[in-house]
């Protein structure tokens, strides 16, 4: 259904001005009822009670004309608009039919008028365009039925045309708000992105970050009596560590995102070191391209954290190809450690990623033309892999 809402004649009369839909109206008032009051008024014949009849419904009419679609632009729904444009169709036609009942054919110049109220109306396009060719085929057929035909095809043909062209205004201002609301729909939509990977990239750097702190901070903590001199030296690499985030989470909110696959491959070997974990990693990145290392960062950087976090891992495998980035380990999986559910030790779960940071690095390898998949690792344990360009 095509209407002509009420925040489109909003955004028109603003653009247009609030007044220049009543200076029209004041404008086709003064052309319609100089020449057919001044007819009306001079006629000695006509007697002084018809001539005020006609001029009371004529005023009618035209306040009906110049207020009704205002009126039903601006209702507080659809709903009500639509019952209201309505309404003001119905009182334009009762109105302007006693004008004509009582005038006669001088009257149907008034239809002019009356094609351009009702083809601004909110109400179904198929109901303003019937109405209009009624007025235009009515404007005719009275032409020939009072010998006048020339006169009855130019206002015919005055009130299709002018119907039409406001018919046409209105559908373009309706679709100059549909626009305006489908921008306004595409900046939330880009705002909401952005908070979702600003969500990400803080999941990602502060689960990563506190996860490793907490492992060294429990380390420091059992050292603290046996071995003062080691458990100083996990506070030191706590506050190294703390101060590393912060400045992960400075560059994030900045805009830049500091991650690596180089720096993230040293910070795993630190963080499976203090959980106990032996670590294999790559020698080298030389041969994973540039374009891939902030990516393979991040999948190092998760795949780490959940190894940490989760796993009774007692090795960790960390494999890269110039396509390829993967993370694997010979650990069963603590129960209830994620979402509070029941995992049997030494299994898989397959669930793993909802509604974790799994998730969200999904969508940033997918995003970046990238396949994830996780699964079980033949080390015995659980595996995450990113592949590009699949």
């Amino acid at each position: 259904m095509e209407r002509f809402g009420p925040m489109a004649a909003g955004a028109w009369l603003q653009h247009a001005g609030t007044r220049g839909w009543f200076f029209g109206a004041g404008i086709s008032l003064l052309l319609w009822t100089w020449p057919t009051f001044s007819t009306v008024w001079s006629d000695p014949s006509t007697a002084l009670g018809h001539k005020l009849l006609i001029t009371g419904l004529s005023l009618v009419f035209f306040v009906v004309y110049a207020f009704g679609p205002p009126y039903a632009w601006f209702r507080e729904n659809e709903p009500h608009q639509l019952r209201a444009g309505y309404l003001v169709l119905a009182a334009l036609l009762l109105s302007n039919l006693l004008v004509v009942a009582v005038l006669g054919a001088p009257a149907v110049w008034t239809w002019t008028f009356l094609a351009c109220s009702q083809a601004m109306l909110p109400i179904p396009a198929r109901w303003r365009f019937a109405v209009l060719i009624m007025l235009s085929a009515g404007a005719m057929a009275i032409g020939f039925s009072v010998s006048q035909p020339e006169v009855g095809v130019i206002q015919g043909s005055v009130v299709l045309s002018i119907g039409l062209m406001l018919m046409a205004f209105a559908r373009q201002i309706e679709l100059r708000q549909q626009l305006e609301a489908t921008r306004q729909d595409l900046a939330d939509a880009a705002v909401a992105a952005e908070r979702d990977r600003m969500a990400r990239d803080m999941h990602d750097i502060l689960g990563h970050s506190l996860t490793v702190v907490a492992v060294k901070a429990e380390l420091a903590r059992r050292l603290l009596d046996a071995d003062p001199d080691r458990s100083r030296k996990e506070l030191e690499e706590i506050e190294e560590l703390t101060r590393g985030a912060l400045a992960d989470v400075r560059a994030t909110v900045a805009g830049y995102r500091g991650v690596n696959v180089v720096a993230e491959l040293a910070q795993a070997r630190a963080a499976l070191g203090s959980a106990g974990i032996e670590a294999e990693l790559p020698g080298t990145v030389d041969q994973v391209s540039s374009a891939h290392r902030e990516l393979f960062g991040w999948v190092v950087r998760e795949g780490v954290t959940n190894v940490v976090r989760h796993s009774r891992a007692a090795h960790c495998r960390i494999t890269l190809t110039a396509d390829r980035v993967q993370v694997d380990d010979d650990g069963g999986w603590r129960a209830a450690v994620v979402d509070g559910r029941q995992v049997a030790g030494g299994a898989v779960p397959q669930w793993i990623g909802k509604g974790t940071g799994l998730d969200g690095l999904a969508e940033r390898v997918r995003l970046a033309g990238g396949t994830m998949t996780t699964g079980p690792s033949e080390l015995g344990g659980f595996r995450l892999t990113a592949v590009m360009g699949q």
